[in-house]
């Protein structure tokens, strides 16, 4: 199994479709309005989108919790609309995943109506379903819940988070009563094959691959995961035989587990063992120009994923996402920079969550929608420019889906192009120092040189075919030095805030700064090959010689 050429070098933008651009003027974002910033998205040097879900859906769960999965939700627009944004991106270069929830489907869903009927049908066997309304699911791995008393049929159905969300049934890799069905039984089968229906009919229509939700959690009662490693070995297979170009990304952060399955790429996120969260979230992130973080542990916990990769797949660090604190929410611009200095030098595929390149904030307390909980923070409406509601709609304030950033000094996209955001032109700058050498894109090695507990600076190098690259990052408020191991005919290739510098037996790195070292490979000088071909020539020669000079030395005699 191999990896899509073009995963080796693309930065992908992800856009929350309901706050990203509307178009028609009712308040939410649509697809014609991501078509419509296609050239933004371009411009800033990302040549790839995830669109988070954009399926028919009550929107209880903000379009996770699916109604139909071949059918675009009409507050977006029509299929043939997404058809477009498929074919207007690829026109650009550009690649696009949609948000894929295999998991489990709204309520609202066909299937789940029909599997809520007493009498037997196709879809009886597609939820997991209990055999009787008393018997519930405790201490059943991977279901957080249950739903009942609510159709005909006798029995619980399992949820997977949300009451809204009915599980799925891809089967369980132990089974402990009667009712949990193995994962080769027709029920499980059959629910598998109606999702690589789903995946064949967006893919045919031009969709690039999908980021899976909540990727590790289809099988249940699978405490070692190789039932659902199993399972995405078979979905791999499938996209491989029909769409070899197409990619899998997992929200699962267990990359020995999810690429071994057969996903192109993992996240690493804010959850799981990953220590993400010690770099940009916490009381003292390690980005903080405080210089109180420590990233020691998020750097033991990342080498062991990275070896669990086998250079198989990329694991992708984001900037963010639609379910945490924007990263403005702990660091300023200046601290931003140095920490996209970072999530663009590292291996996997960069992932920058909408607005965070011009510095939006996460707008705490703003009203819940559809959903969203304390996460609405982090999905208002993207701020283009100066004018009513930062141009996002044309709609009434009070119409929004959800509330503008109400900061007269709020950051836009206009400003951004016009030269007037440091943020914007600081990550649009390391966006194309990373496309320019090989040496910092997916899939080149990675090594860590400097890293300290609770220390500063942060050194580490990317290695290409004809280059090394090593990052030098001091987020820290404070010049330090250290002894890294670093080349010092080296010759900078990017910095930001100075630069670090050799003196004194020690590296120099100032306060707040990024380097970028580029060190080229010595090339081995070649040994001359010997031609052995005209020895047989040149013996005879020297015999003749030594022939006609005795010749002559008898005759003088």
């Amino acid at each position: 199994m191999g990896m899509p050429s073009w995963l080796e070098n693309i930065v992908f933008y992800e856009i929350y479709p309901q706050t990203f651009l509307d178009t028609d003027g009712d308040g939410i974002g649509n697809i014609q309005g991501i078509i419509r910033k296609l050239d933004y998205i371009k411009n800033l040097g990302c040549d790839g989108i995830w669109l988070n879900p954009c399926f028919a859906s009550p929107f209880y769960d903000a379009g996770y919790d699916v109604a139909d999965y071949k059918k675009v939700a009409p507050r977006y627009g029509t299929n043939e609309d997404l058809k477009e944004l498929f074919r207007k991106a690829h026109e650009k270069g550009m690649k696009v995943l949609l948000d894929l929830v295999p998991g489990h489907t709204s309520t609202d869903h066909e299937w789940f109506r029909e599997s809520c009927k007493a009498e037997k049908n196709e879809y009886t066997d597609r939820y997991v379903w209990t055999d009787d309304i008393w018997d519930d699911f405790k201490d059943v791995g991977s279901i957080t819940g249950s739903i009942r008393g609510f159709s005909d049929r006798n029995g619980c159905c399992a949820v997977n988070f949300f009451s809204v969300q009915p599980a799925l049934n891809f089967g369980f890799a132990r089974c402990d009563k009667e009712w949990q069905q193995p994962m080769d039984a027709p029920g499980p089968m059959a629910t598998r094959e109606a999702m690589k229906d789903v995946m064949r009919f967006w893919m045919s229509m031009g969709c690039d691959g999908f980021r899976v939700d909540m990727a590790g959690s289809l099988v249940k009662n699978d405490d070692d995961q190789e039932g659902t490693i199993a399972l995405w070995q078979d979905f791999r297979k499938f996209m491989d035989e029909e769409f070899p170009e197409c990619a899998l990304l997992s929200e699962w952060g267990e990359p020995g587990h999810s690429l071994r399955g057969g996903f192109h790429m993992d996240f690493l996120l804010h959850f799981g063992p990953s220590h993400y969260l010690d770099l940009f979230r916490v009381e003292e992130p390690y980005f903080s120009r405080r210089g109180k973080g420590d990233i020691s542990e998020f750097v033991k916990t990342y080498e062991e994923n990275y070896a669990a990769t086998n250079r198989e797949g990329l694991i992708c660090i984001p900037s963010g996402n639609h379910d945490m604190v924007r990263i403005k929410e702990t660091l300023d611009d200046e601290e931003i920079k140095i920490a996209f200095a970072f999530l663009l030098s590292v291996p996997g595929a960069p992932f920058i969550y909408y607005g965070d390149e011009i510095g939006m904030k996460y707008l705490s307390g703003i009203k819940s929608v559809e959903g969203g909980f304390n996460r609405t923070g982090s999905r208002s409406p993207m701020q283009w420019d100066h004018s009513a509601n930062a141009g996002f709609s044309s709609c009434k304030p009070e119409e929004l889906y959800i509330q503008i950033d109400p900061d007269e000094d709020r950051p836009t996209a206009e400003d951004a192009l016009a030269g007037k955001n440091s943020l914007y032109d600081e990550v649009k700058k390391l966006i194309a120092v990373r496309k320019e050498h090989q040496a910092l894109q997916n899939t080149a090695p990675m090594e860590f040189v400097y890293v300290k507990e609770s220390a500063y600076p942060l050194v580490y190098k990317r290695t290409g075919k004809d280059e090394t690259i090593y990052i030098v990052l001091n987020p820290s408020g404070q010049d330090v030095e250290c002894d890294a191991q670093i080349p010092q005919h080296a010759q900078s290739v990017y910095s930001n805030n100075g630069e670090a510098a050799y003196a004194d037996g020690k590296w120099k790195v100032p306060a707040a700064s990024a380097t970028f070292f580029k060190s080229r490979k010595l090339k081995k000088p070649q040994k001359r090959k010997q031609d052995f071909r005209l020895l047989p020539v040149l013996l005879c020669y020297k015999i003749l010689l030594r022939n006609v000079l005795n010749r002559s030395l008898l005759s003088v005699w």
